[in-house]
């Protein structure tokens, strides 16, 4: 999942840096702030609530970005990342859960999936989000991934009439060509939704549809986190140099 991260009007300073987790304890604490925001905030249903902790069978594939806070050295933010070659290993994407990416095929050695994406309450701003992307994009440069992928998720607090109004919104001019199109396995039945709200696109998916990503068909719900998916595809080289420049230069 890419998931909702949300803006505040105000940024405070703070000293944040992001890096990949080494160890045990910092993958724990990525799975922590994960649970308390699928979880305890938007009410998903994870098999390893008991633990307080998010985890699935892909997190041991992956590697984890993490924004620390050096005030308090808490991981205020995190990032999920499959490379194509541990995709292989995992049996897959996350990403095939939800979506039949059969047109993908031949661009899966060039595919790197990113999802999971969450902050922590407190630190939903601008700062925590550049440290994101930049590890992001320092990581894409680094290993030469031509593709980006991913679910981005949209709330069905409402039912699902806002996620189908976001999606009516946003697939008109930002649809995939038909050759990368792929195809929910549980499909979200927009024709029984309002697809006219008046709507705000959520600021994640506002920033990929900047960078240049493509969505790629429609909606998948996932009953589980209580949110409908879009499948993102960003190539590399459709980026917007300007929109992207400040974290390349991040990355650099």
């Amino acid at each position: 999942m890419l998931d909702l991260i949300q803006h505040q009007e105000r940024e405070p300073q703070r000293r944040l840096t992001h890096c990949l987790a080494r160890t045990q304890s910092e993958l724990e604490a990525a799975q922590r702030i994960r649970f308390k925001v699928f979880a305890e905030e938007m009410g998903a249903t994870l098999p390893s609530a008991h633990l307080g902790l998010d985890i699935d069978r892909f997190d041991k594939f992956c590697d984890h970005l993490l924004v620390r806070d050096h005030a308090n050295e808490k991981v205020v933010g995190t990032y999920r990342i499959l490379p194509p070659e541990q995709a292989i290993n995992a049996g897959g994407y996350y990403s095939e859960t939800e979506f039949d990416l059969s047109r993908l095929a031949h661009l899966r050695d060039r595919m790197v999936e990113v999802g999971r994406s969450c902050v922590h309450q407190d630190y939903r701003d601008g700062a925590t989000i550049t440290q994101l992307w930049s590890g992001l994009a320092e990581y894409v440069t680094l290993h030469n991934h031509e593709y980006l992928i991913g679910c981005a998720s949209i709330s069905m607090g409402d039912g699902g009439h806002y996620a189908a109004s976001v999606y009516n919104k946003i697939y008109k001019l930002h649809a995939a060509p038909a050759e990368y199109r792929v195809f929910p396995h549980c499909r979200l039945p927009l024709e029984s939704l309002n697809q006219n709200l008046d709507v705000a696109v959520p600021p994640l998916i506002k920033g990929y549809l900047r960078l240049g990503a493509y969505i790629a068909g429609e909606p998948a719900w996932d009953p589980d986190f209580n949110c409908a998916d879009v499948f993102i595809l960003m190539p590399v080289s459709r980026m917007n140099a300007r929109y992207a420049k400040h974290f390349m230069r991040q990355a650099g």
